[in-house]
């Protein structure tokens, strides 16, 4: 085997949506993970003429890697489905299967070392980008086909065991949804404002070093910037059980929260608002299974309010109306809340494990092909 530059297997794709044959719908993020993601881009008014067909067997990914961690935000469509992505990104194919398996090209572009490599090959003032021309420059070594193909069959079949994972933790969460359903037919609604407090505890003695990001997917996740944990004196305190919330709805389209289901501390942005529930009416967990379901989301969009920014304040949140149940009840419930957000962890450690594997196999396969 011997280096040969990518660009001999790959050439671009530039096909619109010039007949807006595609909707909203159709439209997706990239994501540093190198995953299809739901878009965050408000759509509203927006002509999708200009965007970029992404079919299926093609990459597409952003060129802006200053941005986004110190990695690409790059997915591959496995799927038989054709999305829309911006017009900044950049779609294309391989062009010699016989040569290079688009699988296997994917599991290379997993792994670390490729986005170290595309950073430091990143170049501009105000935006560094990963250009099309750097892409093509890229020195791969291939193995043959054959041994491609074999190691691509072990990322598949891990990827699928998760796939099946995932799959019953979606059926666990309409198992959670129904759930409330039937309880929002038996029982009274209330506003919960009166069970909440406000909880605005400052990490004054910058004491607390556990900083932490509230995800789409409502829950913790690390901060996607840069944050100094020297300078966290401003950070509101988030104790075990309290429930921590996005102000502002305009740009994610959801609800973003997350119930501190930890025994630690954590801090995050002065930004954000944190409450605490009486536990002796109003179970954090319990509260939180409603917060998980679509129908919230939509809920507090249509209740934010704001020009620049829309936002679903702390007093929206108060004005929310649930069924209440008894505690036995809502700690029955809260036990499957509890169950789905393990599982949903188990999940993305195993997503993680499948990642942190991509340069093993790529490994193994050029060690195979020698």
């Amino acid at each position: 085997m011997a280096l040969t530059k990518l660009g001999n297997f790959i050439e671009t794709l530039d096909l619109r949506n010039s007949d807006d044959k595609y909707g909203e719908k159709s439209v997706v993020g990239l994501s540093t993970q190198k995953t299809i993601i739901t878009t965050k881009a408000d759509l509203s008014g927006v002509k999708l003429s200009s965007y970029k067909l992404f079919p299926p067997k093609s990459f597409a990914y952003v060129p802006d890697t200053s941005r986004r961690g110190d990695k690409m935000s790059m997915a591959y469509n496995s799927s038989n489905e054709t999305y829309l992505v911006s017009s900044i990104s950049i779609v294309f194919k391989v062009i010699k299967p016989d040569k290079l398996i688009s699988d296997y090209l994917f599991m290379f572009f997993n792994r670390p070392e490729f986005d170290r490599y595309s950073r430091f090959n990143s170049w501009g003032s105000a935006r560094e980008t990963f250009s099309w021309n750097e892409m093509q420059n890229i020195e791969i070594d291939l193995p043959p086909v054959d041994v491609q193909q074999k190691y691509v069959n072990i990322y598949k079949s891990m990827l699928e065991n998760q796939k099946c994972y995932e799959t019953a933790l979606d059926d666990l969460k309409l198992v959670c949804d129904a759930y409330i359903e039937d309880l929002r037919k038996k029982y009274p609604s209330c506003k919960i404002g009166q069970y909440i407090t406000k909880r605005d505890e400052r990490n004054s003695d910058n004491s607390i070093k556990n900083v932490m990001g509230i995800s789409v997917t409502k829950e913790f996740r690390l901060p996607t910037s840069k944050v100094k944990r020297d300078e966290l004196a401003s950070y509101k305190i988030v104790r075990p059980n309290d429930i921590a919330f996005v102000q502002t709805t305009h740009n994610e389209k959801v609800f973003a929260f997350a119930c501190n289901l930890t025994n630690n501390n954590i801090v995050v942005s002065s930004v954000n608002e944190v409450f605490f529930t009486d536990t002796k009416y109003l179970l954090p967990d319990y509260l939180s299974l409603y917060f998980m379901r679509k129908e919230f989301d939509r809920y507090a969009r249509f209740h934010s309010w704001g020009t620049a920014r829309e936002t679903f304040t702390l007093k929206d949140v108060s004005d929310v109306e649930i069924p209440i149940p008894d505690i036995e009840i809502q700690r029955s419930i809260a036990d499957i809340y509890k169950v789905y957000m393990e599982r949903k962890q188990i999940n993305e450690h195993l997503k993680a494990q499948i990642k942190n594997i991509c340069p093993i196999l790529i490994k193994g396969s050029l060690n195979e092909g020698k």
